[in-house]
């Protein structure tokens, strides 16, 4: 697994996280820029569930076994598009709250997928 592409995910992560709990902070729904964020995050745990799979196709083995290793790369996927979808249903502050929230489970996972790989 690339060290610097979960590294990457994790601070993009983290920099979502900081931006919508500062949102939420000045009691602000989630913006049109924020769902931009979201949709590069989520990109970059597109990139790094091609790169997962690519890597356990060419014969290299997770150390925690491959079924959880993908099972926590279709999780890492998921988390931030998740959550943008119920801050659309949360028109308030708790909407920006609720896609901060995701974004720092996805850097929780990010930590787990390395963990996982072998790291």
């Amino acid at each position: 697994m690339l060290v610097a592409l979960t590294v990457a995910v994790s601070v993009a992560a983290l920099a979502l996280a900081a931006w919508c709990g500062f949102a939420a902070y000045r009691d602000q729904p989630t913006k049109d820029w924020h769902f931009i964020g979201m949709a590069v995050v989520a990109a970059l745990t597109l990139v790094q569930l091609v790169i997962g799979i690519v890597q356990l196709a060419r014969g290299e083995k997770a150390d925690q076994g491959s079924v959880i290793f993908v099972s926590y790369l279709i999780g890492a996927l998921l988390a931030v598009p998740a959550a943008g979808f119920l801050s659309l249903a949360e028109r308030t502050r708790w909407g920006s709250t609720t896609v901060a929230a995701g974004a720092v489970v996805l850097a929780v996972l990010e930590v787990r997928l390395h963990d996982i790989w072998g790291g």
